[in-house]
């Protein structure tokens, strides 16, 4: 363990990695010493008390040192010599951008979760219809997120649609604390969350998302009673924009980075047409696109918003996940504001500070609960984010996979699944 920390907290190990500790430090910026107790412990230190540590915790991956050293301790000749691991798969093959095939691991060490399936080969198909194509034709048995205009026929057609609500949001993280940016006025980050029309994003996606009108879903009981509870209401939004200081004579003008494609975007080019018609259709705000690939766009994540990451831009547009406190803490905690953290838009609320203060010190859990409303309030009210649709995570696959169960989770089980 004392290895893997010092590959991301000391940068004269030998085995330091400095795109991982990048990545390492962004998420447990809070980590501030270790020390080995005994063969069986660790004594972690973190500069304040954090309740959501173990959470935390989970981000700071293991590697084997053993595959450090027989790759001649280069971190690039470890990528390509293929895996460490003792999962329930194992990678037999990868060629980059092509495919990765999965093997079942007969050494398994647990015997009620061995694979059903000998083999799983993964092909990225950035494109929709590519992958519905493939779909249709037999040549997958399973796609991730198929467009919503061809759910009714495949459900016509045999195949299965399984949706799942999960602790998944996919908003536009306004550049709050970037100065001249239109979006450091709450005023218009609220107007513009009066402005769009989830419904009829609602609609364009087919029933495979939700509307979001803060960080938690609408029904979660962490949700609270803010003063501000989004909807398509173009006066009161228009109002807040007037107020701002625009108008006719000087329209609201934003620009927006998206990506054509990635990890959880799902499907980014339609949705952000639609929310840049909405807008203008609704409130007459004027929004223009920088689109890169993801990860270009991910960037942006961990660069402050006046860099060059963040391409110029008033929003970027990256889905994100929000199962636990220590999500809320990433993106929003001013203390975390990138390159430190991951609060990429800088966003910065004295009261939402306070409320997260408690969430890290209480030691009783409905201190923590009122504590976490309290800050969700300040979400919704502060507006840091356009708050458009969280995913249903939707998959379209043939009738002969079987045994496949939707987990309210970004991480899915594929030892129970099996082809008949």
């Amino acid at each position: 363990m004392i290895w893997n920390l010092d590959r991301f907290y000391r940068n004269d190990s030998p085995q330091f990695d400095a795109p991982a500790a990048a990545l390492a430090r962004g998420r447990v910026s809070i980590m501030s010493g270790y020390r080995k107790i005994d063969d069986r412990t660790v004594e972690i230190e973190t500069s304040r008390p954090i309740s959501y540590l173990p959470y935390l915790l989970t981000w700071i991956l293991f590697t084997s040192p053993q595959s450090f050293a027989a790759a001649g301790n280069d971190w690039g000749k470890v990528a390509a010599a293929g895996a460490a691991g003792t999962g329930p798969f194992r990678i037999s093959r990868f060629v980059p951008r092509v495919s990765a095939e999965l093997a079942r691991h007969d050494g398994y060490w647990n015997p009620d979760r061995k694979p059903r399936l000998d083999r799983i080969l993964l092909l990225p198909m950035p494109e929709a219809n590519t992958r519905l194509a493939a779909l249709r034709s037999g040549q997958v048995d399973w796609i991730e997120v198929p467009p919503p205009d061809a759910i009714p026929s495949l459900r016509a057609g045999g195949f299965q649609v399984v949706t799942n609500s999960y602790p998944h949001v996919w908003p536009w993280v306004f550049a709050a604390g970037k100065p001249g940016s239109p979006t450091a006025d709450v005023r218009v980050r609220q107007a513009l969350n009066y402005c769009i029309d989830r419904d009829g994003m609602l609609a364009l996606l087919n029933g495979t998302a939700e509307p979001s009108v803060g960080f938690y879903k609408a029904d979660d009981p962490l949700f609270g009673k803010p003063e501000n509870r989004y909807r398509l209401d173009a006066a009161k939004g228009k109002a807040l924009i007037a107020a701002a200081g625009y108008g006719p004579q000087k329209p609201l003008r934003i620009t927006v980075g998206i990506s054509t494609s990635g990890s959880g975007q799902m499907l980014p080019l339609p949705m952000n047409e639609f929310l840049q018609q909405s807008l203008r259709e609704n409130c007459g705000v004027e929004v223009g696109f920088q689109v890169v690939e993801w990860n270009t766009l991910l960037a942006g994540l961990r660069a402050t918003p006046d860099a060059p990451q963040w391409l110029g831009a008033d929003a970027l547009n990256i889905s994100l996940v929000s199962s636990d406190p220590s999500q809320m803490a990433r993106w929003f905690l001013s203390s975390n504001a990138t390159p430190v953290g991951s609060n990429a838009g800088h966003w910065k609320d004295v009261e939402f500070d306070a409320a997260f203060a408690a969430v890290e010190t209480e030691r009783d859990p409905a201190r923590i609960a009122a504590a976490l409303t309290r800050a969700h309030e300040r979400l919704v009210d502060g507006a840091p984010w356009l708050y458009i649709v969280h995913d249903l995570n939707p998959r379209a696959m043939t009738r002969r996979v079987k045994g496949f169960v939707s987990a309210q989770s970004w991480y899915q089980d594929l030892t129970r699944v099996d082809l008949q």
